[in-house]
C-alpha cells in the first residue's frame, strides 16, 4: 500500500509536522506517566483504526518495559486485572472523549471525576491533550492511508 501523501515533501506539511512534534515532545515530557501515556495511545488509536499508531505506539511501550500481557489487553481493559485503577480511569476518559459521536455528551462527569481522583490538573491536561493529539494523529494517517508496520523505536524523538 502506497500513501496518498508524503508528509515529509511540500512547503506545507514539513513545518506544520514540526510543531506536531514540538507537541508530541512536551506531552513525553508532561508529569503524565509515561506508560500511562503509551496505554492510552494505544488505545486510541485502536479503536480508530489506525494501524500506524498501533505500530509506534506498541513497539514504543515495550521498548519502555511494557509487558507484552498488558500490552495485547488493552484493547479489552475492562476486563483485565493488570492495569491499576489510575491507568483504568485514563483509559476510560481515553475511550469518551475519542467516541464523542458515539457518547453524544462527550466525557461524561463521572469518567472525569474518576480521572481526577487519580491524576492532578497537570497530569489531566497533559491527558486531555493527549487524547485529542492522538486522534489528530490517526485521522491524518486514516485518510491518507499510511502504511503500517515499519516503525523503529525512537523514529520520531
Amino acid at each position: 500500500m502506497d500513501a496518498r501523501l508524503n508528509f515529509a515533501t511540500g512547503p506545507t506539511a514539513p513545518k506544520a509536522f514540526k510543531h506536531l512534534m514540538s507537541a508530541g515532545k512536551a506531552l513525553k515530557e508532561s508529569p503524565l506517566p509515561a506508560a500511562t501515556q503509551e496505554l492510552v495511545a494505544l488505545r486510541v488509536s485502536q479503536i480508530n483504526g489506525c494501524a500506524v499508531c498501533i505500530d509506534m505506539h506498541t513497539k514504543e511501550a515495550a521498548a519502555a518495559g511494557e509487558t507484552s500481557v498488558r500490552l495485547n489487553l488493552v484493547a479489552a481493559w475492562r476486563e483485565a486485572t493488570v492495569f491499576t485503577d489510575a491507568e483504568r480511569a485514563a483509559l476510560e476518559l481515553a475511550e469518551e472523549g475519542t467516541r464523542v459521536a458515539d457518547a453524544a455528551g462527550g466525557v461524561s462527569d463521572a469518567v472525569w471525576a474518576y480521572a481526577a481522583k487519580h491524576y492532578d490538573e497537570e497530569q489531566l491536561t497533559a491527558l486531555v491533550v493527549l487524547v485529542s493529539f492522538m486522534n489528530m494523529a490517526n485521522r491524518l494517517n486514516l485518510i491518507t492511508q499510511q502504511p503500517a508496520g515499519n516503525y523503529e523505536v525512537g523514529q520520531f524523538h
